[in-house]
């Protein structure tokens, strides 16, 4: 069974087998957690995603799947990139946004990682109500078949912090939180 717990913080601070960036399709590089990630970890993730996309990705990485990379000097040893569906609220993509933490999961594992950190996937400029975002997310790692045994959500500010608390409380006792 998977530990699941939050933190109110910077996800490129996090020493943890791998973090999960919330990336655009491009994987080139973006802003928030995106921009942050990139800058912190260095030219080596952007190389690598160059790389990801003269290969096996020519056309980008698509909607709720992830690919990892090196995390370059991220105290992190690697970065799972995924892709989160932007919000519509006359279309139910909630499939796409389990699938991006499940997909991402599914690399930890292939890469061996024990921890994962992940940040509030979709739920910034994509535009995802933050409540249903929280649900998602925690129920889709809850539910997941992983060998991965640490979970950490890293949340940027204190409302994510208390949508993520609130959707953890309701899936049932699982770890501990942390603000801050």
């Amino acid at each position: 069974m998977v530990n699941v717990s939050l933190q109110q913080g910077d996800i490129t601070q996090v020493a943890t087998d791998a973090i999960v960036n919330a990336a655009n399709s491009s994987l080139l590089g973006g802003g928030g957690v995106d921009g942050a990630i990139h800058a912190a970890g260095g030219p080596e993730i952007l190389a690598e995603c160059r790389r990801l996309r003269q290969t096996s990705l020519p056309g980008g990485l698509p909607a709720g799947e992830a690919v990892a990379t090196t995390a370059g000097r991220l105290p992190a040893r690697h970065v799972i990139h995924v892709v989160g569906p932007v919000h519509d609220p006359g279309e139910d993509r909630s499939a796409l946004l389990r699938s991006a933490y499940t997909r991402a999961l599914a690399v930890a594992d292939e890469l061996g990682a024990a921890s994962v950190a992940f940040p509030a996937v979709s739920a910034g400029a994509y535009g995802w109500p933050l409540d249903d975002a929280a649900r998602l997310a925690v129920t889709s790692v809850l539910g997941a078949d992983t060998r991965v045994r640490d979970v950490r959500f890293v949340l940027f500010d204190r409302r994510a912090f208390a949508a993520f608390s609130a959707a953890l409380a309701a899936a049932g006792p699982t770890g501990p939180a942390s603000p801050g």
